[in-house]
């Protein structure tokens, strides 16, 4: 019984979302709230929590503090850090990143979201669409975040009210049309109270959609993955050296694209040759196909040149090969970005050096205007650069694959990433 339990837990579908929103619009309140209300919360968290909150002198549980793992963030009662829990329902897993609100801290925003299927931007019911909303909404447009659920929180505050939500529904709805985002769906919901985050809210008889917990559950994404192009970041080669394999020689990496067979025939960049899949190796042992995300050790029928760094594709469909891309690029470093410096560059197992040749245009986040007289690139600024780099990187649009498409950028004196970069 336990062994069947363990089985459906593992293959159990995974959904990693993230939180956004301006200063005390409430996100970690809400993801206190979702874990609570679900059960999810163990006994000992509880009892700190409710420790805590009894020194701090809340009068009722403080579910923020769940999230909250910094001292400095539990003192100023904000989230400074990308905070990462996990919890499961009968129906699904979830990794949750709650990301800070403030725009100094955008960046961890960034961070948050770059692995996300999903993203939850929260509203005060009282205050509607900001700034910071704006913000949040075209990162997660930049980082292909395909699925936007609009939570307008503190509806207990405007007396559930429906004109308010109906309000900020138009403004968002007008902003997120120039966005490239299709699915964005509108809640009402009360994070300190409970309404319409697990449990179907009795103060809104007018708002007849479904709960967040139920959003998040039955939300599709395993159609957001690329199963067209296919895409092997080679991480290592497998040589035992043992008497048993003695000829033995493998590829490991992630599939980043695509669906493998044995017998297909693929092609190894950036040297051009070619071959077919001899086999797809785990250690449960051989598949008959691999696909997104699935980490596996690939053999070849040729004995061909093939290390690390190299991508294993389609003959006929395969990435890009260049030195010099174009970028979209958030910046991460209290230092800003200097036109001629040089940086390392990482993407899928690829590294390299690369020099920034210049500066397109920097993004006005509230207007989504290029302002291409101001190309002074500083932190939390978003840009669009062109660079080169020191050898071929075989890259695909960050639109058509989000694994082949991003990049980073390390200082290569303190090692520290000052950018996230989407191929453009």
């Amino acid at each position: 019984m336990e062994g069947d339990f363990t089985k459906n837990y593992l293959n159990m579908d995974l959904l990693r979302f993230t939180t956004a929103g301006s200063v005390d619009d409430g996100k970690s309140t809400l993801i206190g709230r979702l874990m609570y209300d679900s059960k999810s919360i163990f006994e000992d968290q509880m009892e700190a929590i409710e420790e805590s909150s009894k020194r701090r002198g809340d009068e009722n549980l403080n579910l923020a503090l769940l999230t909250d793992g910094l001292k400095a963030e539990r003192e100023q009662g904000i989230t400074i850090d990308v905070a990462y829990r996990y919890f499961a329902t009968p129906r699904r897993k979830f990794i949750i990143a709650d990301t800070p609100g403030h725009i100094q801290y955008t960046r961890n925003m960034v961070t948050g979201a770059s692995t996300a299927n999903l993203a939850i931007i929260l509203v005060d019911a009282r205050n509607g669409v900001i700034e910071q909303t704006c913000r949040h909404a075209f990162i997660a447009s930049l980082l292909r975040i395909k699925h936007l659920v609009v939570c307008v929180n503190k509806m207990d505050l405007v007396d559930y009210a429906e004109e308010p939500f109906n309000k900020i529904q138009d403004e968002f709805g007008a902003f997120s049309s120039k966005l490239d985002i299709t699915d964005v769906r509108y809640i009402p919901i009360s994070a300190l109270k409970g309404d319409n985050v697990v449990d179907k809210s009795n103060n809104m008889s007018w708002y007849n959609g479904a709960t967040l917990l139920y959003t998040l559950e039955n939300v599709q994404i395993a159609s957001d993955r690329n199963f067209i192009d296919g895409r092997f970041g080679v991480q290592g080669v497998v040589r035992p050296q043992s008497d048993k394999y003695h000829d033995f020689r493998g590829y490991t990496g992630k599939v980043e694209g695509g669906i493998f067979r044995p017998g297909d025939e693929v092609m190894v960049l950036p040297s051009g040759l070619t071959s077919k899949v001899k086999a797809l190796e785990t250690f449960e042992g051989q598949l008959e196909e691999a696909f997104p995300p699935m980490s596996i050790c690939m053999t070849l029928e040729d004995d061909i040149d093939v290390g690390r760094g190299d991508m294993i594709c389609r003959p006929n469909n395969h990435p890009e090969v260049s030195q010099d891309l174009d970028l979209m690029v958030c910046w991460l470093n209290q230092d800003g970005l200097k036109p001629g410096g040089k940086y390392i560059i990482r993407h899928s197992s690829n590294e390299a050096r690369c020099v920034i040749k210049g500066v397109r245009y920097k993004m006005d986040i509230n207007t989504l205007h290029r302002l291409e007289d101001d190309k002074e690139i500083q932190l939390n600024d978003i840009g669009r650069i062109f660079i080169r780099t020191t050898k071929p990187m075989m890259v695909d649009p960050y639109k058509k694959n989000r694994n082949t498409g991003s990049v980073i950028l390390i200082d290569e004196f303190t090692n520290e990433t000052v950018a996230a970069g989407m191929v453009i």
